[in-house]
């Protein structure tokens, strides 16, 4: 493993000075109305980077009063689709303009790697403003041919004011993907960004000004779940609510929204995704994409691969290799370049962390290696890879959200398919094989909203994504993801003395 190197006097880069730290409502960054803040920590030392206005029940119902007239008075859900597209195009182009900065915000607050937030993250973030940028003036109803003597055509109308409630393990991404499409479909908003990452998102809100997206269409207030997550959930003038995070909290969100006025709610939410190896597979390069899968963001990710099956015929060279790869993956300060993995993002996921690790021991899996933290110093984990692990261990059922591989072997092709379904979750799924019957057999089998044949984390701005059974419903990005803040509204007149219906 890496010697760490921690501390704000990191020698591999030179932090920014934070510049927001308040709620931004109605244009403006503003104290919370109690006056009360909260630590935002850096996960390679926790220590305290600054102190966050914390937002709660009474800062979102400013917020969402902001919101509600942007959206009944204001000039963005009426303007002609192609000029929310010019505004939305310039603000990508500042998000370009700052990489670096906020590249360093979320690298900081969520311990992400420096130098991939810089060359994928926040790139990515600009391209997917741009790409439902070029959805905006596309947002189209049809013609009907009705069977009676009628015209009926449908509208598609932004469905109003959205909260959203966005976690912590890709502050830009997530922050992105909620906000793009819904400004598109000419929504205004309310966001409450996770409470261990909140620095990205005020960064976005005040380049969203500079850009140009009028006073009160979008508007963020840092806060706790309990609190300002539950005030969104809760709240009788906010029309649909888009949540990520865990399978708990997604309950808790939709049975607020049930209790309030009913409102829509999309979820995404936890996963348990199986990565299934058959025994054609080039082995090498299955076991590095295996390892990746669960180490990528340093587990923290929900697609993560955190079951693997690997067929009998090839395990144990598997085997051999994946622990040679994961003995020589560098975790250490994400601000070095050589660096692969960073911290957990903070205490209270870290010891959740190792407290799985216990737990695998105690159920009696073979820990092949890792299990450990890495120096005395932040919140390091080692790559943790358990073996001879059976399906009802806790380490095989629960989303754990961190470096642990459950290593399962497995015989026939009907074997994997029933390890692989035996989990309340469906998210996402893996398959390594070079048989296209096998590949087109088992995706086709797989209960999970996306299957990765021969790649893993393969994303893009037009792939739908979002999960089966309790890994939630809806999607992000895609169409789809436009068509989840529009309302479909039928317009029907009648015909008289048409020759034709």
């Amino acid at each position: 493993m890496a010697a760490l190197s921690n501390g704000h006097g990191s020698s591999f880069f030179k932090m920014p000075p934070i510049k927001f730290t308040k709620l931004f409502i109605n244009g403006e960054f503003v104290d919370s109305l109690s006056g009360r803040e909260f630590e935002t920590r850096d996960p390679r030392t926790g220590e305290v980077i600054t102190r966050i206005a914390e937002g709660a029940k009474e800062d979102v119902d400013v917020a969402v009063k902001a919101a509600r007239a942007a959206f009944d008075y204001g000039p963005w859900p009426r303007m002609p689709g192609a000029e929310r597209a010019k505004i939305m195009m310039k603000w990508a182009d500042l998000v370009d303009q700052n990489i670096e900065e906020i590249a360093a915000l979320d690298a900081i607050d969520a311990g992400k790697l420096y130098h991939w937030c810089k060359a994928v993250d926040i790139p990515a973030a600009a391209s997917t403003i741009r790409y439902y940028a070029g959805a905006a003036d596309k947002i189209h109803g049809e013609v009907l041919k009705a069977s009676r003597e009628f015209h009926a055509y449908t509208l598609l109308e932004p469905i109003g004011v959205v909260g959203h409630i966005i976690p912590w393990n890709f502050p830009s991404t997530m922050f992105v993907a909620k906000v793009s499409p819904s400004l598109a479909a000419g929504c205004t908003m309310v966001l409450k960004p996770a409470e261990q990452t909140p620095l990205s998102a005020l960064f976005y809100a005040h380049l969203a000004k500079l850009a140009g997206i009028p006073d009160g269409v979008l508007n963020v207030v840092p806060g706790f779940g309990q609190t300002a997550g539950v005030a969104i959930s809760l709240h009788m003038d906010i029309d649909k609510v888009s949540f990520t995070g865990s399978t708990e909290v997604g309950r808790e969100v939709m049975r607020a929204a049930a209790n309030s006025n009913l409102k829509p709610v999309s979820l995404e939410l936890g996963g348990k995704s199986p990565v299934i190896v058959f025994d054609d597979a080039d082995v090498d390069k299955a076991a590095e994409l295996a390892l990746l899968g669960i180490l990528f963001n340093k587990g923290e990710i929900c697609v993560a691969g955190s079951r693997v099956l690997v067929q009998e015929g090839i395990y144990d060279e598997f085997e051999k290799k994946l622990v040679e790869k994961a003995k020589a993956w560098v975790v250490g300060d994400p601000f070095d370049p050589k660096v692969q993995q960073g911290p957990q993002v903070d205490k209270k996921q870290f010891e959740k962390i190792l407290s799985y690790i216990e737990q695998g021991k105690k159920e009696g899996a073979t820990l092949l290696t890792g299990g450990k933290r890495v120096g005395n110093k932040g919140y390091y984990i080692e790559p943790t890879i358990f073996s001879n692990v059976k399906e009802d261990m806790l380490i095989v059922q629960d989303e754990i959200f961190g470096p642990v591989m459950a290593l399962m072997k497995f015989k026939t092709i009907e074997d994997a398919i029933k390890i692989a379904n035996n989990t309340r979750y469906g998210l996402a799924s893996g398959i390594v094989t070079k048989s296209l019957d096998t590949a087109n057999t088992v995706s086709r089998s797989i209960r999970a909203g996306i299957v990765w044949i021969n790649c893993y984390f393969a994303f893009g701005n037009d792939i739908p994504y979002g999960g089966y059974k309790m890994s939630g419903f809806g999607r992000d990005f895609g169409m789809e993801a436009l068509h989840k803040y529009l309302q479909v509204k039928s317009v029907v007149t009648p015909i008289y003395n048409s020759p034709w219906l």
